[in-house]
């Protein structure tokens, strides 16, 4: 009669007898982690930086008269901006001619004619 631990032994030595040989050598045991990497770039990493760049191309480019919304939601019109500046001025009351200043990177987007016709 055998024992649970005898059994146990036996199969762990079976299991010895056959080296796991693959025909692609110690590169098959990282193959998993390259598989996840390269998928971890392409749907991550790569759109990530592709927003950045739109995003600085889009702050690159502003100029008077743009209308922008905020991070914090507030819409005003751009009133001056600099190229070499940080702080942009923008008008959100036309009633009473408010201005406020803001950082370049508060703004979160540029209102066109286009966006707002497909949000309707």
């Amino acid at each position: 009669m055998w024992s649970t631990s005898d059994l146990c032994v036996s199969i762990l030595l079976l299991g010895e007898d056959a080296p796991a040989t693959s025909p692609f050598g110690p590169l098959s045991s990282l193959l998993p982690f390259i598989l996840i990497a390269v998928l971890f770039y392409f749907m991550l990493i790569r759109p990530e930086r592709k927003k950045r760049a739109d995003t600085t191309n889009m702050l690159g480019n502003m100029k008077k008269n743009d209308r922008v919304v905020t991070i914090g939601g507030i819409h005003g019109v751009v009133v001056n901006v600099q190229k070499d500046s940080e702080d942009v001025t923008l008008r959100i009351d036309d009633s009473t001619n408010t201005k406020m200043r803001v950082l370049r990177s508060a703004i979160s987007r540029i209102i066109t004619d286009d966006r707002e016709a497909s949000q309707e």
